[in-house]
């Protein structure tokens, strides 16, 4: 689920997290990795210094056994107060009982055997380990066995707690946390700014696009780095040649159109000339022919208008246009017109194609208008999120249309009223040419009390 939401995201923030994750674990590692090794230097220099304290001891015991013992040759005053954290004894094994002597620190306890917890001892002879203390408290334990023949066999320990090293460590892993805390937010803060600065030319070829594809420009301009130069330019030959296609369409569909014109108009002409039934049928079928031509060479050429990058119209403009004609048109039945377009509504398509789509609607609310005829345009709010479309809804106040007849009028050539003019292609050319640039058409019913047209069309 995760690396499914990391592939719908962008280049840059799949490189941020990518970059930024990597980093962090390093320094993770890293940083657990110094904590360990600095962790394990203090405590072996602290055995270290136990040690010492242990060579010293044993070697007066194997000079002049126990009883004779000199600890003022230690050096550390600790030795001497009691439950101090520093503590040695020196036990004979070879007595029943076994005799201990031990540093005054002791206070009469005793330290435990490392031997009987099971601490293995080391290359050089001797055990080190941690046990609790007379005082509860985490002792680090340094011991020894030394055979000194007649003079007897002895357990030399020495112990001394570690909150000393604990505090050490402690000071150290913090130091080391606010470093490299500051160190990830520096690296973080310079992958961003590398991201962002390495996708920049990316993000202008994007610009570049966007801007031929809002109908602001015809190619994409601008010098690139060598990696995305190639790119850029296959855009712009794609362009180029979407331009010719789209040109060449035009000229062919021009060309059959005069190349179908003058054959029909010949049969016109002879149909003309014979006057019988089967001259006035054969002028009546080239007639019909004539207008299924005009009608499929119009939806071609708007199909390749469709087609093409870079179209853009604004839907204000055109309307207010529209309007003011049709008011015109319809001043003696007084019909009211009005409108209300958002200011961010752009055809993503040719000006003459929405101009039609619209003019008809437009013309057939008028038809059937009593009073009023309503024209609202705004953006799709529901489709933010993927493709952008706008929604036009001209509403009149006329008789309507019932549900079961709404079909069959979008049908071409079906007039369901022959009381009013025209012929009856309105409708379907709408519906045709919204198909064209992937939108949609549909009737309902009207809050004015007649009919509501509503027309989905391609945003920029």
């Amino acid at each position: 689920m995760i690396l499914g939401r990391l592939n719908t995201q962008s280049i840059a923030a799949r490189l941020y997290l990518s970059a930024a994750f990597w980093s962090l674990t390093i320094l993770v590692v890293a940083g657990v990795i110094l904590s360990a090794v600095y962790s394990r230097a203090s405590i072996d220099g602290f055995d270290q210094r136990l040690g010492v304290y242990l060579r010293v001891i044993v070697a007066d015991v194997a000079s002049s056994g126990e009883e004779s013992l000199d600890t003022e040759q230690l050096g550390e005053p600790q030795f001497n107060l009691a439950l101090s954290g520093w503590y040695w004894q020196v036990t004979r094994l070879d007595t029943d009982p076994p005799g201990i002597k031990a540093s005054r620190s002791l206070f009469a306890a005793r330290l435990p055997r490392l031997a009987e917890l099971g601490v293995p001892e080391d290359a050089g002879g001797a055990r080190k380990g941690y046990s609790i203390g007379p005082d509860e408290r985490r002792l680090r334990i340094v011991e020894r066995f030394i055979d000194v023949g007649d003079s007897g066999r002895y357990l030399v320990q020495v112990a001394a707690t570690t909150e000393e090293v604990d505090r050490d460590i402690s000071r150290f892993q913090l130091s080391l946390g606010l470093t490299f805390g500051i160190l990830a937010l520096a690296l973080v803060g310079t992958t961003a700014l590398q991201v962002r600065f390495g996708l920049r030319p990316l993000r202008r070829l994007q610009e570049g696009v966007s801007a031929i594809r809002r109908g602001e420009a015809e190619r994409i301009a601008g010098n690139y780095p060598q990696d995305i130069a190639p790119l850029a330019s296959e855009l712009n030959l794609l362009i180029d040649s979407n331009h010719e296609i789209v040109e060449r369409a035009r000229t062919q569909v021009g060309n059959l159109a005069h190349a179908l014109k003058t054959p029909l108009s010949v049969i016109v002409n002879e149909a003309d000339v014979e006057a019988s039934p089967f001259g006035a049928k054969v002028r009546e079928q080239a007639e019909v022919m004539g207008r299924q031509v005009r009608h499929y060479l119009d939806r071609a050429r708007a199909a390749a208008r469709a087609g093409a990058m870079g179209a853009a119209t604004d839907v204000r403009p055109v309307v207010d246009a529209l309007v003011r004609t049709f008011e015109k048109i319809y001043r003696d039945r007084d019909i009211g017109f009005s409108t209300e377009i958002a200011d961010d509504v752009r055809f993503r398509g040719e000006r003459q194609d929405l101009q039609e789509m619209i003019g008809n609607l437009v013309d057939n609310a008028g038809k059937w208008a009593r009073r009023q005829v309503a024209v609202r345009a705004q953006r799709d709010a529901a489709d933010r999120a993927a493709r952008p479309f706008f929604v036009v809804v001209i509403d009149d106040d006329g008789p309507g249309l019932p549900q079961g007849l709404r079909e069959a009028a979008l049908q071409r050539g079906r007039r369901l009223d022959e009381s009013k003019p025209g012929t009856g292609l309105g409708l379907s050319i709408v519906v045709e040419l919204a198909g064209v640039y992937g939108g949609a058409f549909s009737l309902n019913d009207s809050p004015l009390g007649g009919l509501r047209a509503i027309l989905r069309l391609p945003a920029l």
